[in-house]
């Protein structure tokens, strides 16, 4: 199969390029290498499939770049993973997150349109459940509020995606992510954040009273039910959870932390930020039922994991 990931060189993004790779696929990589974090990280997470895949330096926002590429190529599958992240910086910058989430993901579905890609997926995300009173969160739940322009965003592209897939009938896959970590782990997030922070002796910002709490999702699961879902032959348009149904507070995801690095996180406690979600929680029965996602890293295995890549990349660059 003809694959193309856009944000591929990202962590999420060059983690399923490996695999698609593995799988035996024809891949290329989209991605703007844009600033969000240093673009050097991406250019490592791909440095080892560079030979092996075409990346396309293209901005999603410039309709005329997506469709040249798309008449050049003649993809099958589109794995849509790009997209400015991040709740907070989505507040700053409302304009630039719905020009790139929004525009940009209408763009790459009416290239899809136009040349006859067959399947589309889509990185949707745990945030577009808002405030939910009901936990944990499943995917026939009616969504009437989000918390964040970046949030907003994810829900308008899932809207766009079922009024693509209804009107020309293409197969589409809303895949709602729940807080991902893992080696690779952008460098803003809560884990890898805290973790070199607290690696470095410096102060850690902890919003609100720590009771927050987050269902936090291995990479290697997220692999798992994201290549399945290239397999899914459902209805033409569906959405799932990809959590690991497990939550786990704040205040404990740092003492874990301290844990693995042996080192005690120094707290600067700030009051809690407009946006955040107070708790994410996964209902995965139906991805385990139609995708057969079988989530098997718990945090407590997992984090050890990361902080060993974190601090073998560390090793590395101080030599």
């Amino acid at each position: 199969m003809r694959i193309l990931v856009t944000g591929g060189a990202g962590f999420i993004g060059s983690h399923l390029v490996e695999k698609l790779l593995a799988a035996g696929h024809d891949v290329a990589i989209l991605d703007d290498f844009n600033d969000f974090y240093d673009p050097q990280i991406k250019r490592e997470n791909v440095s080892a499939v560079s030979k092996d895949v075409a990346i396309h330096h293209v901005d999603l926002r410039d309709s005329a770049s997506v469709r040249n590429l798309f008449h050049r190529e003649k993809f099958e599958t589109i794995a849509h993973l790009a997209a400015r992240a991040g709740v907070r910086p989505s507040i700053q910058h409302p304009q630039l997150y719905y020009d790139t989430n929004v525009t940009g993901t209408l763009h790459l579905l009416d290239a899809a349109r136009v040349t006859g890609v067959e399947r589309f997926i889509f990185a949707s995300s745990s945030s577009v459940y808002g405030i939910s009173k009901t936990v944990p969160f499943s995917e026939d739940q009616h969504l009437t509020q989000t918390l964040s322009p970046y949030a907003a965003t994810k829900i308008a592209g899932e809207f766009l995606c079922s009024t693509y897939s209804y009107l020309y009938q293409m197969r589409v896959v809303a895949l709602r992510y729940f807080t991902v970590y893992g080696p690779r782990q952008r460098p803003d997030l809560a884990i890898h954040q805290f973790t070199r922070r607290i690696y470095a002796g410096q102060p850690i910002d902890q919003f609100g009273d720590g009771t927050t709490r987050r269902d936090y999702t291995y990479i290697d699961d997220i692999i798992q039910g994201t290549m399945a879902a290239l397999e899914y032959n459902g209805p033409l348009f569906d959405i799932f959870n990809l959590g690991e149904s497990d939550t786990i507070q704040l205040k404990d995801l740092i003492a874990a932390i301290e844990n693995a690095l042996k080192k005690k996180a120094k707290i600067n406690r700030l009051p809690e930020q407009p946006g955040d979600m107070p708790l994410t929680c996964a209902d995965i029965s139906k991805a385990r039922k139609l995708l057969g996602y079988n989530p098997a890293t718990r945090l407590s295995d997992g984090l050890p994991q990361f902080i060993d890549w974190f601090l073998a990349r560390s090793k590395r660059s101080t030599l």
